[in-house]
């Protein structure tokens, strides 16, 4: 993003630096993961106020693996907390793709090490089979808008 300021002038619905064509009443999400597999991590960061509102990890997982997780936990804690007017943004087409489909097609191979992780996928893609909650999940267009504010920084 170019020389944002925070907040910028020219938003008054956000205190992050956020261009116009991004909606302020947002979660954006995002995974990290050293090595693949590796030690997995994601998180959620409210684009109003900047606060995170998760974390999760690390785990023995996959990038993909963290990016489909956290798409599904966002989607559930604002069910919960009955939270529908914001949309969620993502930098990952393949979680999105495994959200609609209700399906994580991921290849890592279950161990002792991965169970946690194949059994956090199960309980994600149960609960989308289970709810009919959607809000828009939008993808986030990093190449235009900088790196997605629930980046962990390691590239």
């Amino acid at each position: 993003m170019e020389n944002l300021t925070n907040p910028p002038s020219y938003r008054h619905d956000t205190v992050m630096p956020l261009p116009m064509e991004v909606k302020a009443e947002a979660w954006a999400v995002d995974a990290g993961c050293s090595g693949n597999p590796g030690p997995m991590e994601y998180q959620c960061v409210d684009l109003q106020t900047g606060a995170k509102v998760f974390h999760f990890g690390p785990i023995k997982g996959t990038n993909n693996i963290g990016e489909f997780l956290a798409i599904v936990h966002a989607l559930a804690l604002m069910e919960k907390q009955g939270i529908r007017d914001k949309v969620i943004y993502s930098d990952s087409v393949n979680a999105q793709l495994w959200v609609k489909k209700m399906q994580c097609k991921t290849k890592l191979e279950v161990t002792p090490e991965t169970q946690k992780a194949h059994e956090l996928v199960q309980r994600a893609e149960l609960w989308l089979r289970t709810h009919a909650f959607r809000v828009p999940i939008i993808k986030w267009d990093t190449k235009v808008w900088g790196e997605i504010p629930a980046d962990f920084g390691r590239k």
